[in-house]
């Protein structure tokens, strides 16, 4: 797809305000929060961070909204967990969080081994909310289900 936007605009308002993507959510605009991560040729990412200049014509962004296609269902295994496990409160950072935790089991699994706690561990995204232990649950869950 073909956007007409300045090289230095951050992918996450092109996704946002020129493609109507709002998955990815505005958490600081400066890489911290990681509400907004996506994932960009399968690895994790946040759109805030980059200028849309630097993409190439064949790089693949893939956003919550698209992540169930990536396993042909209604919904990715990780989304199901979430649900399963009741994560969610404000949501705000539920995105990001999924995004992350995916492309982690599939690091793992290209690894040929199981998530660790340290694996777990490295994982930071910001949820304020305090749901990080039903996160943990729902990652592990959700690994067992990829």
């Amino acid at each position: 797809m073909t956007v007409d936007a300045a090289d230095d605009e951050r992918l996450l308002w092109v996704l946002r305000d020129l493609l109507g993507v709002t998955g990815p959510e505005y958490g600081c605009g400066v890489n911290v929060r990681k509400a907004c991560t996506s994932h960009l040729n399968g690895k994790a990412v946040n759109p805030c961070a980059i200028p849309v200049g630097g993409l190439k014509a064949t790089d693949e962004v893939t956003t919550i909204e698209g992540l169930p296609a990536t396993v042909g269902a209604d919904l990715h295994p990780m989304q199901q967990a979430w649900l399963d496990q009741d994560v969610a409160r404000c949501g705000s950072c539920q995105p990001g969080q999924i995004m992350t935790a995916v492309a982690v089991v599939r690091r793992a699994a290209a690894e040929g081994r199981e998530i660790t706690d340290a694996d777990l561990d490295g994982i930071r995204n910001i949820c304020r909310c305090g749901t990080c232990f039903r996160i943990r649950g729902a990652l592990k869950a959700g690994a067992a289900m990829m």
